[in-house]
């Protein structure tokens, strides 16, 4: 009688209140907020194309019209056109609407949240991504996987976990790679720092648990983190892609109303 039945399957709903915080989304306007389906980023760390349009880029004002957009082949991300509105879209996928001929790529601001930044149609021809693991298949074949899930094999000889690879859209090839070494602009996407941009001054191993890496921006400002949340850009102090307003300079509360009132001055 009182034998406890067990769920069936993944869950297939998100509460509202239950939802990432950096989906910003308002806790009254709803029960529910849209779960992100299984995909290439994991659940707390997307946000699904339909929040895109709906909340962000304001192309549509409710679940339905967005379904509408999508279902009509509208939307590319990583240049594969998608028609699910829950797909989970992270950190450096490009988001292509040919219709209005517009690219954006998926990065963080300073305060975790995700920024649709917009690029040109020659920057959304890439992605960075940043390598997980590297195994051999096969007979042997060599090959990485990188955040989103992409596998890719043959990738050249001296890129190991940690690095970042620039894979070519296209053909899903790489084109360059940056190192993951000291000197190298580095964005965190995780964390407390999550979002800021630096260069990596030194590492701390730590066998059996997380390596610390301390990281430095321009304006001297020093933090450390887990290296799992570290995400090179680019060999040097050079960013392999464009970078947000800020350029992943965090700045204080007093700073950010400092230079509101600047603004308004003006």
């Amino acid at each position: 009688g009182n034998r406890t039945k067990m769920a069936r399957g993944p869950k297939k709903h998100l509460k509202r209140i239950a939802a990432p915080k950096h989906w910003m989304l308002d806790k009254l306007t709803g029960k529910f907020a849209p779960r992100p389906s299984t995909g290439p980023h994991k659940l707390r760390e997307c946000i699904p194309i339909m929040l895109l349009l709906r909340n962000r880029l304001k192309y549509s004002t409710n679940y339905a019209e967005s379904k509408v957009i999508m279902k009509s082949r509208n939307i590319k991300v990583d240049s594969k056109v998608r028609t699910d509105l829950r797909y989970p879209t992270g950190f450096q996928d490009v988001i292509s609407i040919d219709k209005t001929d517009e690219h954006f790529r998926l990065l963080h601001d300073t305060k975790g949240r995700f920024v649709m930044h917009r690029i040109t149609s020659q920057e959304a021809s890439y992605k960075l991504c940043r390598v997980k693991a590297l195994s051999t298949g096969v007979k042997g074949i060599p090959y990485v996987v990188t955040h989103d899930g992409r596998t890719i094999r043959f990738p050249d000889p001296l890129i190991k976990p940690n690095d970042t690879v620039k894979v070519d859209l296209a053909t899903n090839k790489i084109v360059e790679f940056a190192k993951f070494e000291v000197g190298n602009v580095v964005a965190i996407t995780g964390g407390h720092n999550v979002g800021r941009v630096g260069t990596i001054q030194h590492t701390e191993k730590h066998p059996g648990s997380h390596n610390i890496v301390h990281v430095k921006d321009k304006t001297g400002a020093a933090w450390a983190t887990r290296q799992s949340n570290v995400f090179v850009l680019g060999t040097g102090k050079q960013p392999a892609i464009s970078l947000p307003r800020n350029k992943g300079i965090k700045h204080t509360i007093i700073e950010e109303a400092n230079r509101r009132a600047q603004k308004a001055g003006k």
